[in-house]
């Protein structure tokens, strides 16, 4: 078997890791960019494209909630690298798919199906890059595949302001069966050729719920995540609405807005690795950034009047906040054994984003009682209360040695 020692932190699993996750954020961000403009061409009014519009964020938030599971079993049954395979082969074909799109229910059906493959690329790329590098340089390692990665979306914007929307999901495809090429290059995970000569459950889902202790991790990892969503598939995805709600003059796009949040998101996932390691600490990095995060929340909460241009700056500040994606993923993956480590790392991220329309559900049912604004303000507050619970009961992973198994006993 390969050992870690061959491995640093711009070793080829690293830079193919980055790649990879470029292209599904990409493809991920694509339709929050695009979502007017394709909807508008689709024939949908104003009030339309936006409930429309929230309806398809929502079925690929389910899409990559199932695709988590799938490609999490998969993971640790099949190997690391068949998830990345058979993820970037299913969502270059449903982008390709969603080039040709002539109505709403086809635009759902494909978006559906992009989410399944999506679900896939990190927590396989994160899981393998974790396993084949010294436990001394995963956090900056996995930093990097997410920083990097992250900046699909600023390339995805860009893109869009010059072709057509049709031409963007055609180029998402086209990056994703380019990507292929590159995965022939990575070895497969060492402690997975040694966990499957062993006689343990591999890739038991059900595993994370038989056993108390093991489901409050696997719960807590979770919802350590949950502003991320929020933050990008409520907050900054409307910030049109948000900005006409303010008062604020001109029209935000928020296509531009996601541009500007994850440019801060690739600056922050880089450098919470770096104060990560300063501190020999995932845990006090999060807190860290939590605080960044609430304060960008209440900044763009008392926005009356204002600029598009203060809601852009505003927005990159709280994708600097929520830039504790990879540290995130990464305590995930360091939480569980090798059998299950794949299946953790690759269901947890989902499960956030699964999380997504029962957050804008919520969000829709404060609206109901209350304006637009305060329910953003309350929904932000609950998520952030029940992520700062949820991480303080997280334990401490860094450093940890990940060379062990979980066992499946029963309660």
């Amino acid at each position: 078997m390969k050992s870690n020692r061959n491995y640093g932190i711009l070793s080829i699993p690293v830079i193919v890791g980055a790649l990879g996750y470029f292209v599904d954020i990409y493809d991920l961000l694509l339709f929050g960019i695009i979502r007017k403009q394709s909807l508008a061409d689709l024939g949908l009014s104003a009030s339309e494209i936006t409930t429309v519009g929230e309806n398809i964020i929502s079925i690929q938030m389910v899409g990559l909630l199932i695709g988590g599971i799938i490609w999490g079993v998969m993971g640790d049954k099949k190997g690391r690298l068949s998830v990345l395979f058979g993820s970037i082969i299913l969502y270059s074909l449903a982008n390709i798919a969603n080039g040709m799109v002539t109505n709403t229910s086809q635009y759902m059906i494909v978006r559906f199906l992009a989410g399944v493959g999506l679900a896939g690329e990190l927590g396989a790329g994160i899981t393998l890059v974790s396993e084949l590098l010294p436990k001394e340089k995963r956090g900056i390692a996995t930093s990097l595949v997410a920083g990097i990665g992250l900046t699909g979306a600023v390339v995805a914007y860009f893109i869009s302001q010059e072709f057509d929307w049709r031409i963007c999901f055609y180029i998402g495809g086209g990056l994703g069966i380019l990507l292929l090429l590159l995965r022939i290059s990575v070895f497969e995970s060492g402690m997975f050729h040694e966990v499957k000569k062993m006689k343990v459950s591999r890739g038991n889902f059900f595993m994370f719920f038989n056993d108390r202790e093991r489901f409050k991790k696997y719960m807590a990892s979770i919802l350590v995540g949950l502003p991320t969503w929020f933050v990008i598939g409520v907050m900054v995805s409307f910030s049109d609405r948000f900005g006409e709600a303010f008062g604020i003059p001109g029209s935000v796009q928020p296509g531009k807005a996601i541009m500007y949040a994850y440019v801060g998101i690739s600056i922050g996932d880089v450098l919470i690795g770096l104060v990560s390691q300063q501190l020999r600490s995932r845990k006090k990095a999060l807190y860290i950034f939590y605080g960044i995060t609430i304060l960008f929340m209440v900044l763009f909460f008392l926005q009356k009047g204002g600029s598009p241009a203060q809601m852009y700056l505003i927005c990159a500040g709280l994708g600097f906040g929520t830039g504790f994606w990879a540290i995130f993923v990464t305590m995930a993956a360091e939480q569980f054994g090798t059998n299950l480590r794949a299946t953790a790392a690759t269901t947890v991220p989902n499960m956030v984003r699964g999380s997504l329309p029962l957050i804008i559900g919520l969000f829709k049912w404060l609206r109901s009682y209350t304006g637009y604004v305060e329910a953003g303000m309350i929904t932000g507050a609950l998520v952030m209360v029940i992520a700062i619970g949820a991480a303080i009961m997280t334990r401490e992973t860094f450093g940890k040695d990940l060379n062990y198994v979980e066992t499946d006993v029963l309660p």
